[in-house]
């Protein structure tokens, strides 16, 4: 059958955005156009595509004309069935974006955001843009290549750069690579888009956002777990607590099967939004009746639709996700006093804990484990995550004969899994002054940094010592990493250099652009960097670098902030990541005049140096 598509369609990209069943269908559809008048232009389009399900029935003839003409001017021009396919996309993309259904597939809730997408999909600012509305400023849109025509290399970039950031801002991407955009696999980067409008969708589920949703707890203590929670927990929450002002008795625990009757739906719109209430919803037999009814009054309140009746009854729960989460955007209900939101001032608020927690996870996400943490003083408290990492970053080095697997309801298995992290913490060498398993099992928040730390270290130091032919196996300290960076600085005939990784001079992001200059000269647009006088020009260089080395390759979690602040772990990890990246380049592919040899050289007659803390503290007492 593959052989019949491949007649159809010669472009493989268009052969991966239909089923065989759907190309046959279209392909009779535009036969039958085109037998007509013997022929079809792109004038005819607009009349004759009324019969087309979505296009025709959520798009007026004047609608698809107008977008028709706005794309294709030269209406008398005749159509092929490939020109016809992808006029297809473009106005099924505008017409689900227009109503809020779902797009081609109903099954995923994505597509009606994501269509659009589509039909350009090789080209990753757009992928990268979307990123950028789920979390603001995590791409620097001066790093994505945007010329009218890209090479294999600059397409690459971009590919590279939206896969980084999508890891930063928490996706798993660990089997989606720079190939599957570029072959325009649609599973794999649907997979990824859902992720991203995920995260955006559940943005403000958290109380810095929304600090109203202290309504939900009723002392400090409850909201410290609220804080906690992942956000579909919060979700979830939320939603049971409007529907306590009604007369549903049921605990909603699920997306799923909890709501596919529609009657807690029914009941929490009457809550939020009594005035669009219809008697009806409430008294219908029939759930799908019912479900169809739930739409109409979210439609009422103003509310697009991600879903159908049918994904209700179904009990879709990425679909059901999406439709409470964009309810709670549009009207949460939750009281606009601010008197109980005097529990959050009685909290410490400590921001760099916060962003150590927000790297650690996004980290230890990346790696591929069984399980997705949404918290580290959380999510690691039974040890099994920190073994599978562990295993992750040196394998075979835990016990899985002794390990408790999850779920685990005794607490001294708990802390079986935690002693057996700490015991390979110390035979890594990690400073763990003070801590035992049980630190970990009581989320211990100092101690659990202290050690993800000298974990995240330890990978990137590995990482590099495993490049054997650079460092002969030897060990590759914080120091070696330094000098590499300054030499690598002064070769270029830089004057720039970092006396350590807590050099405060660093906070203009000017030598780490000297630096990726250094390593990839076309990487930097000279034109585009600031002066990093002022805070603002210093964000805007950081911003920069850190889309610039994603762009090139390197998988880091820190932010804008960690430069301007020289926060030297972060200082730490950025430079070795540059350095990885670069050390494990095809020699014909350096951008260096550098040759191999003395790269490989340099490490080795500085690898016998011990750690210096004037380079990075890495020990935490």
């Amino acid at each position: 059958m593959a052989g019949y598509v491949g007649i159809l369609v010669s472009d493989p990209w268009l052969q991966n955005q239909f089923t065989q069943v759907e190309l046959r269908s279209l392909k009779t559809h535009f036969t039958s156009m085109r037998r007509e008048s013997g022929k079809l232009t792109v004038g005819d389009l607009a009349s004759r595509m009324s019969r087309l399900k979505v296009v025709g029935e959520n798009l007026s003839e004047q609608e698809r004309a107008d977008f028709i003409a706005d794309l294709y001017p030269n209406l008398n021009d005749e159509v092929d069935f490939e020109f016809f396919l992808k006029v297809y996309l473009k106005l099924h993309a505008h017409a689900s974006a227009r109503t809020g259904s779902p797009a081609k597939n109903s099954s995923a809730f994505l597509k009606a955001t994501t269509t659009t997408l589509l039909h350009t999909i090789s080209e990753s600012e757009k992928a990268s843009k979307l990123i950028n509305v789920a979390v603001p400023g995590t791409i620097d849109e001066r790093a994505i290549n945007t010329k009218r025509l890209l090479n294999p290399w600059e397409r690459n970039e971009n590919h590279t750069l939206c896969l980084n950031s999508a890891k930063a801002i928490g996706c798993t991407v660990v089997n989606i690579g720079t190939q599957d955009f570029i072959e325009g696999r649609r599973h794999l980067v649907l997979g990824l888009i859902s992720q991203i409008i995920k995260i955006q969708l559940l943005a403000d589920l958290n109380l810095k956002k929304t600090p109203q949703l202290v309504e939900l707890v009723d002392d400090s203590k409850d909201v410290e777990e609220l804080m906690s929670l992942p956000p579909e927990k919060i979700l979830l929450r939320w939603m049971n607590f409007q529907l306590k002002k009604s007369p549903y008795k049921k605990i909603v625990s699920n997306f799923s099967t909890d709501v596919k009757d529609a009657e807690a739906y029914a009941h929490l719109l009457n809550v939020l939004a009594p005035e669009h209430s219809n008697p009806s919803t409430l008294t219908v037999k029939d759930p799908f009746q019912r479900a169809k009814l739930v739409l109409e009054h979210a439609d009422r309140m103003g509310c697009k639709r991600y879903l159908t009746a049918k994904d209700i009854v179904d009990g879709s729960p990425n679909l059901n996700l999406a439709f409470v989460a964009h309810i709670f955007q549009h009207r949460n209900g939750l009281s606009t006093q601010t008197k109980q939101i005097s529990f959050l001032e009685t909290l410490p608020d400590d921001a760099q804990v916060s962003r150590e927690e927000r790297v650690f996870r996004f980290w230890i996400n990346s790696l591929g484990n069984s399980t997705y943490i949404d918290n580290v003083f959380e999510d690691l408290r039974n040890g099994w995550i920190l073994l599978e990492t562990l295993d992750k970053v040196s394998p075979g080095i835990v016990n899985w004969k002794i390990a408790n697997r999850p779920p685990i309801k005794l607490p001294f298995k708990k802390v079986e899994n935690c002693n057996q992290v700490v015991k390979i913490g110390k035979q890594l060498k990690f400073s763990l002054v003070n801590i035992a398993g049980n630190d970990i099992v009581q989320g211990n928040k100092k101690l659990i940094l202290a050690y993800l730390w000298q974990l995240m270290r330890y990978n990137i130091l590995q990482l590099l010592k495993n490049l054997r032919f650079h460092s002969h196996g030897k060990e590759i300290t914080d120091v070696d990493i330094l000098r590499w960076a300054n030499t690598k600085v002064s070769d270029s005939g830089s004057q720039s250099r970092m006396d350590s990784f807590k050099d405060k001079s660093l906070s203009d992001g000017i030598f780490f652009l000297e630096l990726l200059s250094a390593v990839q000269p076309r990487s930097v647009n000279w034109s585009l960097v600031t002066k990093g006088v002022t805070d603002e020009q210093k964000k805007m260089n950081a911003t920069y670098i850190i889309s610039i080395a994603r762009k090139l390759g390197c998988s880091i979690f820190l932010l804008p902030e960690d430069i301007t602040e020289v926060n030297q772990k972060m200082i730490l990890t950025l430079t070795a990541s540059i350095m990885y990246w670069f050390l494990k380049q095809p020699v014909e592919e350096k951008p260096s005049a550098t040759s191999d040899s003395e790269n490989g050289s340099q490490v080795e007659t500085i690898s016998n140096s011990t750690t210096d803390d004037s380079a990075s503290e890495s020990s935490v007492e």
